[in-house]
């Protein structure tokens, strides 16, 4: 390679936020989200193979963001206690185990005992993740850097699912998802590979006795480091998951056992892939704008995309008018990595893990009801369940835009 393109790969690399340890993250997020995305947008259709009903589907997306909540505060203290990349490979590791338990025992119960240690490897994981994108890179940069994790999740997003409806095709509701399940754990394995091979210990990982005694446990004496405007992005980002998770779960069962014209597993697939594609176009210029000016319009923007997808849900009928639903349902990340980036920015620095996994686990404790009540509105009508979720985006949406504040590069 001449001089020139390693000076043109060296400035690609530069604009895009890439090391060598945002490679290895890069890399470890895509191989384990393939397999579990194969196997996971499909389980409200594999429990009710196995047996289950609405309010088993119901249990288990309030269980995910229960434990979402949990882990999210756990994956900050066990990365400011151990280190990102020990604590990262003890993730990896309980979520082979969790698919372990699927792949071995087909029942229902077993897949709630199974979620227990993967379903929530995003929650876990994503504080050690966030800590290292914001060790390694400089403040300018931290948004590219959270965007481009957030590029790179979406596109084992994408296709995990079509995946996993080619294997439900292939070997049926049951031993499909099994299947895929199988896939999920070799993935795993070799992306644990990946991230001890290329993510470096930080220089603040390996003074263990200070980092002992930075950790904090109680989560109730990390709540004076959330200030007001964090606060305020947290009501508004509460109410606005309150759309998403009340009819999440029943996302996939609305599209292929409810509407006028059902869609089979494989066009549920494609939709859940032009979903995540639609993502992937927004992240880099949104990211871009954003590390040059200020954040709030991005997240605004997501947020009124979250609203309005429930609605458009209601309306889609056949497969032809499930794609521009799902395309409104891509837009919704348009400002995702945005607030991310707006959460680290308004933490303190000595505390920037602790208090994201603090931040998720205040949400996610409280989207749990909304999680679980989905299923009981469900139970009365989709209908129900959709208009409930639309209207708790719109209090959250006008919410944010009237008390949400901004933070300016100057202001950093």
């Amino acid at each position: 390679m001449t001089k020139l393109s390693k000076s043109r790969v060296r400035s690609v690399a530069d604009f895009l936020a890439l090391k060598r340890s945002t490679l290895g993250i890069l890399a470890m997020v895509c191989l384990i989200l393939l397999g579990e995305r194969m196997a996971e947008r499909f389980l409200p259709i594999y429990l009710m193979a196995l047996g289950g009903g609405a309010i088993t589907i119901g249990l288990l997306n309030g269980l995910d963001n229960f434990l979402s909540a949990v882990y999210s505060f756990l994956g900050g203290y066990l990365s400011d206690r151990f280190g990102t990349k020990r604590a990262l490979m003890f993730f990896n590791f309980a979520a082979m185990f969790g698919f372990g338990i699927v792949i071995l025992i087909p029942a229902w119960q077993a897949v709630i005992v199974g979620a227990v240690f993967f379903l929530s490897w995003s929650a876990i994981s994503l504080p050690a993740t966030m800590k290292l994108i914001t060790e390694v890179l400089p403040l300018e940069k931290r948004t590219m850097g959270v965007s481009m994790l957030a590029l790179v999740r979406r596109i084992p997003m994408a296709l995990g699912p079509l995946l996993g409806g080619v294997c439900i095709s292939l070997w049926g509701e049951r031993d499909g998802v099994r299947a895929a399940f199988v896939v999920a754990l070799l993935l795993a394995i070799v992306a644990t590979v990946i991230q001890q091979r290329f993510i470096e210990d930080n220089p603040s990982d390996s003074e263990k006795n200070r980092d002992r005694l930075a950790a904090e446990k109680n989560p109730f004496k990390l709540m004076h480091h959330m200030g007001s405007d964090l606060k305020r992005l947290l009501v508004s980002d509460i109410l606005i998951r309150y759309c998403e998770q009340i009819p999440y779960a029943f996302v996939v069962i609305w599209c292929m056992k409810t509407i006028t014209e059902p869609v089979s597993a494989v066009q549920f697939g494609f939709l859940t892939s032009i979903e995540m594609f639609t993502a992937l176009l927004v992240y880099i210029p949104v990211a871009y704008l954003a590390d040059k000016g200020g954040k709030k319009i991005f997240v605004l923007i997501t947020f009124i995309f979250f609203t309005l997808f429930p609605l458009a849900l209601l309306f889609s009928q056949s497969f032809a008018v499930l794609v521009p639903a799902f395309i409104l349902r891509g837009f919704k990340e348009f400002g995702e990595p945005t607030r991310k980036a707006l959460i680290m920015d308004l933490a303190p620095e000595e505390r920037k893990a602790a208090v994201f996994g603090l931040y998720y686990m205040l949400r996610d404790m409280v989207v749990a009801v909304a999680a679980f009540g989905g299923a009981f509105l469900w139970m009365i009508s989709p209908a129900a369940n959709f208009l409930t979720a639309f209207v708790f985006g719109l209090i959250g949406t006008i919410g944010y835009a009237v008390w949400g504040r901004d933070v300016l590069p100057d202001q950093k």
